[in-house]
């Protein structure tokens, strides 16, 4: 079992910054694919980012990509989403996951552990 703990949202202006952090206990995250999701009220669950268990591949939702970075520390068994140029659309809940497999379908349902998730909120 993963255990996953998310941390860092908080309520920023748009054009701000979060650094998000997931930490991963019982077992080694070297392992897994890990993913960031996210999911706005009355919405689905939506797929963010996702990072290799090494860090050499990873990739990103258009509506993401070139403001948002995923990165990992193995070492630390930690995994983190930079959120830069935050919009009003960027307001959710986050979610860490992690799964064996990098490759395949982002869908939410394919991951197998799952965080608490974290609150995002980006004002106007």
């Amino acid at each position: 079992q993963v255990q996953l703990v998310e941390s860092g949202g908080g309520l920023v202006q748009a054009g701000g910054s979060l650094r998000l952090s997931c930490a991963a206990s019982g077992r080694a995250i070297s392992n897994y694919a890990m993913g960031w999701f996210r999911q706005a009220p009355g919405k689905e669950r939506e797929f963010v980012s996702v990072i290799s268990w090494s860090g050499d591949s990873t990739t990103y939702a258009d509506s993401v990509k070139g403001r948002f970075t995923i990165s990992r520390d193995n070492a630390k068994n930690t995994v983190y989403l930079q959120m830069n140029s935050l919009k009003p659309e960027d307001t959710a809940v986050y979610y860490c996951a992690a799964r064996r497999d990098y490759s395949g379908s982002y869908y939410y349902t394919h991951f197998d552990y799952w965080g608490q998730g974290t609150q995002v909120t980006v004002s106007s």
